[in-house]
């Protein structure tokens, strides 16, 4: 779990005197999130008490937390150590992260218009790091968000399962995406093609949504953790994970599509991924998480998507 500033505890809050009568010496109340409250119990230990829906299969999430830490990676992951019902409330302990978020949340945070090298060096090193991971048998079993089935379902290779992903994606609220991006339904065959015709690949730990705040680093910048896998985590080709990594670190500021650029042409260049397979990632990853939180324009992510799409040259080709 993330290490960052307390928060202060309500007085009414029974947590801390649980955990302590449990043996925690020093609990402290991390903060608070659309899942739950996270608490710090100190010797390295912090644990989720959930208010929201946990993970549909929280023992496959865990799974893929231990094939993660299996790896000598340079940089901590999650990992679930324990897990407990108390009274119909769901508790995970799980190792506390070390680190600070690299950024803050990039809706309310605009970058400089200059790529600072210790974010440029430490998002290379998240991505080697999670490249050097093999994709397992839990990895493939994951559901990426929004959609209703394991990713890798009925597919042997990556490509094939993303394209169906997109159709999938596509066809829940495409109509809403179709009044503003021109073209649509071609657009949509286009990318599923180029996707298919993608070269064999790697298949390894892929992320999902390396924003800044999911990548903790120490003083120096050096990334030391990385945490909340879930919303895209799946076992995939690498260049997926830099395609998508371009595109998301700075998403809303005012040099948000020179940042893109340049991240892509650094990951084309440093990891040897191919520009045009990178172009169909994004489009694929528009595509595919368009709706999530919202189907108009008053939704920052939805405006995205529609933005990425409306400029991506694999989709408008």
């Amino acid at each position: 779990m993330e290490n960052i500033p307390e928060e202060k505890t309500p007085p009414s809050d029974p947590w801390p005197a649980y955990f302590a009568g449990r043996g925690h010496t020093g609990v402290r109340r991390i903060g608070a999130g659309v899942e739950g409250v996270v608490y710090g119990l100190g010797e390295g230990r912090a644990a989720k008490v959930w208010s929201g829906r946990p993970p549909a299969d929280l023992d496959l999430t865990r799974r893929v937390y231990a094939d993660l830490a299996r790896h000598p990676l340079p940089f901590a992951t999650p990992e679930i150590l324990d897990v407990e019902d108390h009274g119909g409330v769901l508790v995970t302990y799980e190792r506390e992260l070390p680190g600070q978020p690299m950024g803050g949340d990039f809706a309310h945070t605009d970058h400089e218009r200059e790529l600072p090298t210790r974010h440029s060096d430490a998002l290379l090193g998240v991505l080697r790091g999670l490249a050097s991971v093999p994709g397992t048998d839990a990895m493939r079993r994951l559901t990426v968000q929004g959609d209703d089935r394991p990713l890798w379902r009925d597919h042997d290779c990556f490509r094939d399962a993303l394209a169906a992903l997109v159709g999938r994606a596509a066809a829940r609220h495409g109509t809403a995406l179709a009044a503003r991006v021109p073209d649509f339904e071609a657009g949509v065959a286009r990318t599923r093609r180029a996707l298919r015709a993608l070269p064999d690949a790697p298949v390894t730990a892929v992320h999902g949504d390396l924003v800044p705040p999911n990548i903790h680093v120490d003083t120096s910048g050096r990334p030391v953790a990385v945490l909340d896998f879930g919303f895209c985590t799946t076992a995939g080709d690498p260049a997926f994970e830099a395609a998508v990594t371009a595109a998301v670190w700075d998403m809303y500021g005012p040099y948000a599509e020179e940042h893109t650029a340049e991240l892509t042409a650094l990951f084309a260049r440093e990891l040897a991924y191919p520009p045009t397979t990178l172009t169909a990632y994004r489009a694929a990853y528009a595509l595919t998480t368009y709706d999530l939180f919202g189907l108009d324009e008053r939704d920052g992510h939805f405006r995205w998507c529609a933005a990425q799409l409306r400029r991506n040259a694999v989709f408008t080709a």
